[in-house]
């Protein structure tokens, strides 16, 4: 395991692209891919900042995760609570013992940014908001949100309330990964509550007037200014553009442009497999004579364009490996170059099953079967 973990890092550092080749006028900004993880681009990525109703995607990560666990349904009733429904900013007026889904309130969530949905939703996961809290800065701490201290559900100003651009592309991948079932609510531009009669918005821009945009979640506040996490995705790639403190609304949805359309025009995906179809490797004193090598499932690379065309790929492996072999054992390796012979990634190759040792009886009756055929 070991060895399989080193062979991990080692494509991974294959993988690093540098961060260049776009301006953006915002002080913290990240854009990510989603499948890989690799930041294409990164600028005062991990200074504390308030993130305002950003904050509103570790709630909805959360209530996703509730969902698709089975915890929660989306047919599931929730109650406003005098609490919930006493938030300011933005809202959509949720009365005390007023009753909705949580598809209602998670509608408004990522459309509107209901505070007091926002709140709701937390309550009902978690029994009250401050329990909810915790949840959230736990979960935070699980994804490697080091520069994160959430002390509400809404991003509402609050002493402490921080994160960092980088930890804001963390949870909207996380999200955007593991439960694509959010773009129900995220790609949606204008619905409406309560048979009609609460008409929804969205205030991300960019769902009405970028190509391939996804989500994700604006964020305004006076002390925070104008934060945004926006995804979007074309030829199967999708990206993840965060731009925190920015002056203006109308330049943070600008800077998450140019992120986009850097990312876009400059890297694509290439899933990276072997030309011909591994081989069984003879094992030396084993108990089976052969194992066989198989890839991990991390075998999608993020590539310049500009070298997608002229990849070339050499499977190096041995031509017999000794007992005993545990599966996730590294094998070997996939290398693969571009058409100028650089070095584009290093894959491991791993066995797929684990071989055991012959014992002495086993080799015992082996010699025996050979004497006797040879007789």
């Amino acid at each position: 395991m070991k060895r399989f973990l080193a062979a991990l890092c080692l494509a991974a550092l294959m993988l690093a692209v540098p961060a260049h080749a776009v301006s953006i006028e915002a002080p913290s900004a990240v854009l990510m891919e989603k499948t890989t993880g690799t930041i294409l681009f990164a600028q005062d990525e991990h200074t504390p900042r308030e993130p305002a109703s950003v904050t509103k995607i570790m709630t909805i990560l959360l209530t996703m995760e509730a969902i698709d666990s089975g915890a929660l349904g989306y047919d599931d009733v929730v109650v406003g609570s005098a609490h919930a429904s006493s938030m300011g900013g933005s809202q959509i007026w949720l009365r005390e013992g007023e009753k909705m889904t949580v598809r209602e309130l998670l509608k408004a969530v990522c459309i509107v940014s209901g505070n007091d949905a926002s709140v709701a939703l937390g309550e009902h996961l978690a029994g009250s908001e401050d329990a909810f809290v915790e949840r959230m800065n736990r979960r935070a701490q699980e994804l490697g949100m080091n520069d994160t201290h959430f002390v509400n559900a809404t991003g509402l100003p609050a002493e402490g309330h921080v994160t960092s651009a980088h930890d804001i592309a963390l949870m909207s991948r996380e999200l955007i990964l593991n439960h694509p079932d959010v773009r129900q609510f995220t790609t949606v531009w204008m619905d409406s509550l309560r048979d009609g009669a609460s008409m929804l918005v969205n205030t991300n821009k960019l769902i009405r007037f970028y190509d391939g945009a996804t989500g994700l979640k604006t964020g305004y506040t006076e002390s925070a200014r104008f934060c945004l996490s926006a995804t979007a995705e074309r030829g199967g790639m999708e990206l993840i553009a965060v731009v925190m403190k920015s002056p203006t609304s109308d330049q943070r949805f600008a800077d998450a442009r140019a992120l986009l359309d850097y990312g876009f025009a400059t890297y694509a995906l290439a899933a990276i497999l072997p030309d011909e179809a591994l081989a069984p490797i003879p094992v030396t004193l084993g108990e089976r004579g052969a194992v066989q090598p198989v890839l991990t499932g991390d075998n999608t690379l993020l590539v310049e364009k500009s070298r997608v065309g002229g990849l070339q790929k050499e499977v190096v492996l041995p031509e017999r490996v000794d007992a005993p072999v545990e599966k996730g054992d590294q094998l070997g390796e996939l290398r693969v170059t571009d058409a100028a012979g650089e070095s584009v990634a290093v894959l491991p190759i791993l066995a797929g099953e684990s071989v055991a040792h012959v014992s002495w009886g086993q080799m015992y009756r082996r010699v025996l079967r050979v004497a006797f055929c040879a007789g």
